[in-house]
C-alpha cells in the first residue's frame, strides 16, 4: 500500500501479448475518464480514445474509450473490443459538462481541430452568451440523445430512431448516424420510415460482428457514485472486477486489497489525468433549469425506467443496477422541479431554459437585474 501511496503513471507504450480488450462506453461527458484511470491505475496498462484508433491506427492497448454511437464518436478500433462497459451520469450534469467541454475544443467537428484546442479542456468555464447559444439550439434533442445511447448499448446495438425511439431500418439509421448530414425534419421518423409500417429489427454489424463479447455492458457504473466515499470504492472494485481473470490483463491487475487504495488515491488525492475535477471557475450549481426542461428531462428518465423494469429485462443483472442509478437521477430532479415551481430556484437568463420558455421571459427581463 506504501508504494500506492506514491502514485506514477501507467506505461503508456503499447505492450505486448493478447489481451481482452475493453470499451469503455458513455454519453459524451459522461465521465468515462474518470473511469478509465482507474483501470490504468489497477493494471499500469493506458486507455486510448477511439479517435486516436482512428487516426493514428489499430495499437494493442488494452482499453478503448468511446462515445459511439453519438456523433461525437466514430467505431475507430475495428475488431479490438472484447466487452464493454457503461459509464452512466446524471443526464442533467452530462449536458452541462458537453458544452464545457464542446467549447474547450472550440466546436471542433474534427480530430484535427480537437486536437489543436485539447489543451484548454477542463480549464475554464465557456463565455456564458456562447453557452446560451448552444443549449437553447441543442439540448432538448440531447435529451432524447440520451436515452437513445443508452439504449443502444443495453439492446446489443438494435437500430432505433433517436427521438421517438422506435425500432427503424437500416437506411433511417445510416442517415441518423451521418453527423451535420441532415436536419431533424429531414430524417423524421413518419418521412423515411413510415407511421404504418412493420419494421423487421436491424442490428448495428459492427456489434454482430467486432465485440466478441457482444455489445450487452458487462457492468453499468455509475459516475456519481465513483466519487462518493461511501460509494466510490465499491464503483472501483465493479471496475477492477470486470477485469479480473480476462486474458492477459490478469498478468498486470494489482493484488484486490489494494484496489480501495487506487480509488483514494484518484478521487481524493486527484492523481491521474485531468478531469472536470480539476476545472476552474464556475460550477454546475451556478445554473437552473426550467420547468420545461425539467419535465422532458423526467419524461425521459421515466421512459427507461418503465423500459428496464419491464418482463423482458428482469433476468438482465445490469438492468436493476441502470434502473436504480436513473431512479436516483430522476428523484434529484423532481426536487429540483418543484423549487422551480415554488419560486425557490428563480430563473436567470443565462439558466438552461428551453426555446419556449425563454421566448416567454425575453421582454419580461428587469433592467439591471439577473432575475426575472
Amino acid at each position: 500500500m506504501l508504494a500506492l501511496k506514491r502514485w506514477t503513471p501507467p506505461s503508456y507504450d503499447p505492450p505486448e501479448g493478447e489481451f481482452h480488450k475493453t470499451l469503455i462506453v458513455g454519453y459524451p461527458s459522461g465521465d468515462k475518464r474518470l473511469t478509465y484511470i482507474q483501470m490504468e491505475a489497477l493494471t499500469g496498462l493506458t486507455a486510448k480514445d477511439e479517435w486516436e484508433f482512428d487516426y493514428f491506427g489499430i495499437t494493442n492497448y488494452p482499453f478503448i474509450k468511446s462515445n459511439y454511437p453519438h456523433h461525437e464518436g466514430i467505431w475507430g478500433w475495428e475488431q479490438e473490443a472484447d466487452q464493454v462497459i457503461m459509464i452512466v451520469r446524471n443526464l442533467r450534469r452530462t449536458i452541462v459538462e458537453y458544452h464545457d467541454i464542446l467549447w474547450d475544443i472550440g466546436y471542433a467537428e474534427t480530430y484535427d481541430v480537437a486536437m489543436e484546442h485539447a489543451q484548454n479542456l477542463y480549464r475554464e468555464r465557456p463565455p456564458l452568451n456562447d453557452f446560451l447559444h448552444w443549449r437553447d439550439e441543442y439540448v432538448i434533442d440531447e435529451i432524447q440523445w440520451y436515452g437513445w445511447f443508452i439504449d443502444y448499448w443495453m439492446e446489443g446495438g438494435l437500430m432505433r430512431d433517436i427521438f421517438s425511439h422506435r425500432i427503424t431500418t437500416p437506411r433511417h439509421w445510416n442517415m441518423l448516424m451521418i453527423p451535420n448530414g441532415y436536419s431533424r425534419e429531414d430524417v423524421d421518423y413518419s418521412l423515411i420510415v413510415g407511421d404504418d409500417v412493420i419494421v423487421t429489427p436491424s442490428y448495428d454489424p459492427h456489434c454482430l460482428n467486432d465485440v466478441s463479447d457482444g455489445c450487452r455492458p458487462k457492468e453499468i457504473i455509475s459516475a456519481e457514485r465513483l466519487l462518493v466515499n461511501g460509494t466510490g470504492p465499491i464503483e472501483t472494485r465493479k471496475i477492477a472486477s470486470v477485469l479480473q481473470g480476462k486474458q492477459g490483463i490478469g498478468d498486470y491487475l494489482i493484488e484486490e486489497d489494494a484496489w480501495d487504495c487506487i480509488w483514494e488515491e484518484l478521487i481524493i488525492n486527484k492523481k491521474g489525468s485531468k478531469t472536470f475535477l480539476d476545472r476552474e471557475g464556475l460550477t454546475e450549481r451556478h445554473y437552473n433549469f426550467s420547468e420545461e426542461m425539467l419535465e422532458i428531462m423526467i419524461e425521459e428518465q421515466n421512459r427507461l425506467i418503465a423500459k428496464y423494469t419491464g418482463h423482458e429485462w428482469i433476468s438482465v443483472g445490469i438492468a436493476q443496477n441502470l434502473v436504480d442509478i436513473i431512479t436516483e437521477h430522476r428523484d434529484l430532479l423532481a426536487v429540483e422541479l418543484i423549487e422551480v415551481q415554488s419560486g425557490e430556484r428563480r430563473l436567470r437568463p443565462h439558466d438552461f431554459l428551453g426555446p419556449k420558455t425563454r421566448a416567454r421571459k425575453k421582454f419580461k427581463m428587469n433592467e439591471g437585474s439577473d432575475y426575472w
